[in-house]
C-alpha cells in the first residue's frame, strides 16, 4: 500500500515512516509549512531540513508543501476573532481539522496514496473508531475528536500503540536524527515570543480594568483577551489575601473579573453547554453516560449529555469542574473510545 506521511521534523512522524516501511508499504513523505512569517521563531527550516534527513535514512522521497494561505484562511483568522470576541481558542483542533486531514490528506491521494499516517498518539479501531493512544501520558486523541469515521478510513496513526519511550528507542536505534529532539509545545506560529507581545501585533492594546465580583476597580490591562478563566499570573494585582483568579469576563467594557482563591465558587459549574459538535460515527442518543475532558491532560470526568438540540448539547458533571473556560473543546470518551466532541459555548443550562 501507498502511504504518505506526514513530515513534521519530529521524532513521532520520523518513526511512523519508520515502522510502514519496516511493514513494506510504499511510504513518502510529506512536510507542510504553514506560517511564513519570522522562520527563526517559528522553527519551519530545522524542521525541514530534519525531516528531509529522516527521509534519506530511510531512502523514501520528501514533498514539501507551503500551507500558509490555507492556515491563515481555515485557521488563523478564526483564531484572531474567538480571541477578540473573548474566547480563548484552540488553534491545533483546528489544524488537524483542516490543514492536516483536509488540505494535506487531498495532496496525500493527489500523490497517489491511499492513506495519510501521521505521529500523533491516538489508535484507530478496526470499525474505524477514535481510540486513545496506549501512552496515555501522551495521548492526543483529545485534539483529533473532529475527525469522523469516514476520515479515520483514510488515516494512519503508527505510534499510537507506543509508548514515547519506545518511539524514542527506535528512532535512536535507526540513527534518525530526531531521536532525542524536544517535542514541540505551544502553536507554531507564536513560537518561542510571548503570546501576549504576537498578539499585540495584530490586536492593538485596549485599556480596561479588572474589577471584582462585586464592581470594584483593582487595576488595569490593555485587553481583556489575554486573559483566561482560571489564569492567575500575569495581571500584576497584589495586595493582602489569597491570589487573584480571572473568573469571567465582559469583553464589551473590556472588562476582566476577578476573585481570590483558587477554589473561589465562581470558578465551579457542574454543567455547560457546548456548540459546534462533531462526533466520529452517529450522533448518540440522549441521555448518555459518559466521560469528558474540558481540557487536554485532565483525567476523565463523569458527565451525562442530557440532551442535544438545534445544534447545541446540554451536559451535565458528577463533579463540578473549576474553569470552564468559552471555544475550548469539551470532548467525550466511553473508555478508551473517543465519541466526538464540540466547542464550550458557556457553563450552565441550555
Amino acid at each position: 500500500m501507498k502511504i504518505a506521511v506526514g513530515m513534521s521534523g519530529g521524532v513521532d512522524s520520523s518513526v511512523s515512516a519508520l515502522l510502514l516501511k519496516e511493514m513494506g508499504h510504499d511510504v513518502i513523505g510529506i512536510f507542510m509549512k504553514n506560517w511564513d512569517e519570522d522562520d527563526k521563531e517559528c522553527p519551519a527550516i530545522q524542521d525541514y531540513e530534519d525531516a528531509l534527513s529522516v527521509c534519506q535514512k530511510l531512502d523514501i522521497p520528501l514533498y514539501s508543501f507551503n500551507f500558509s494561505n490555507e492556515y491563515w484562511d481555515a485557521v488563523f483568522v478564526n483564531f484572531l476573532d474567538d480571541l477578540k470576541k473573548g474566547f480563548t481558542p484552540n488553534p491545533d483542533i483546528f489544524c488537524n481539522k483542516e490543514i492536516k486531514f483536509n488540505v494535506l490528506l487531498q495532496k496525500a491521494l493527489e500523490l497517489g496514496a491511499e492513506k495519510l499516517a501521521t505521529g500523533h498518539y491516538a489508535q484507530i479501531s478496526p470499525e474505524f473508531e477514535l481510540l486513545k493512544g496506549r501512552d496515555k501520558n501522551k495521548d492526543q486523541s483529545y485534539f483529533l475528536y473532529t475527525l469522523t469515521s469516514d476520515i479515520l478510513k483514510k488515516a494512519l496513526f503508527p505510534v499510537g500503540a507506543y509508548q514515547k519511550e519506545e518511539i524514542r528507542k527506535l528512532a535512536e536505534k535507526n540513527g534518525l536524527v530526531t531521536y532525542n529532539k524536544k517535542d514541540s509545545t505551544g502553536i507554531c506560529f507564536i513560537g518561542k515570543r510571548k503570546f501576549k507581545d504576537f498578539i499585540t501585533t495584530y490586536m492593538p492594546p485596549t485599556k480596561g480594568t479588572f474589577q471584582t465580583p462585586d464592581g470594584k476597580i483593582i487595576g488595569e490591562h490593555t485587553g481583556a483577551w489575554f486573559y483566561t478563566i482560571g489564569q492567575r499570573k500575569g495581571m500584576g494585582i497584589g495586595g493582602a489575601g489569597d491570589a487573584w483568579f480571572v473568573v469571567d469576563k465582559d469583553i464589551d467594557n473590556q472588562t476582566v473579573i476577578v476573585a481570590q482563591g483558587e477554589n473561589h465558587p465562581l470558578l465551579y459549574s457542574d454543567s455547560l453547554i457546548a456548540t459546534d459538535l462533531s462526533f466520529v460515527k452517529d450522533l448518540p442518543s440522549t441521555p448518555l453516560q459518559c466521560t469528558a475532558k474540558i481540557r487536554y491532560r485532565q483525567e476523565d470526568e463523569p458527565c451525562i449529555i442530557e440532551k442535544i438540540e438545534s445544534g447545541r448539547a446540554q451536559i451535565k458533571f458528577l463533579h463540578p469542574q473549576r474553569a470552564i473556560t468559552p471555544r475550548q473543546a469539551i470532548v467525550f470518551y466511553q473508555d478508551n473510545i473517543c465519541l466526538g466532541g464540540g466547542l464550550i459555548h458557556k457553563k450552565g443550562c441550555i
